[in-house]
């Protein structure tokens, strides 16, 4: 059996930043799920698709080692601006305008250290494999 489709709204968490965040599907605005713009293996902009998760305390992201420094090496957070890689775990047999379907559990990781993911997919019928 398959995983819940990932949609327009879902629920991503990042290890290192201070709050969730919601993908946002721009990639295939026409094709919807439950009502929602779906969400593919495209969509990983930092900002558009990917928002920020608040303040980063990545000990990698070089504005929170400057921060932190500065304040005698109390680690500092600073304002997350995620750097993606692509997707990954997405799903297998489902496209979306010729993409990859992301689905509960997909991820991407961000170049200062942290492993994002789709944690809540926004559906809960619609299955994709």
């Amino acid at each position: 059996m398959g995983r819940p489709a990932g949609a327009t709204g879902g629920t991503l968490m990042c290890p290192f930043g201070a709050a969730t965040s919601a993908v946002v599907g721009l990639a295939s605005p026409t094709v919807l799920i439950e009502g929602k713009p779906a969400v593919t293996m495209r969509d990983n902009l930092p900002m558009a698709n990917v928002p920020s998760f608040g303040l980063c305390s990545s000990p990698s992201n070089p504005t929170v080692v400057a921060a932190t420094a500065a304040a005698m090496g109390v680690l500092t957070p600073m304002p997350c601006v995620p750097v993606l890689t692509p997707w990954t775990g997405t799903a297998t047999r489902t496209l979306v305008g010729g993409a990859p379907a992301l689905a509960a559990g997909s991820m991407c990781t961000c170049v200062y250290g942290g492993v994002i993911q789709l944690v809540n997919p926004g559906t809960v019928r619609t299955m994709v494999g």
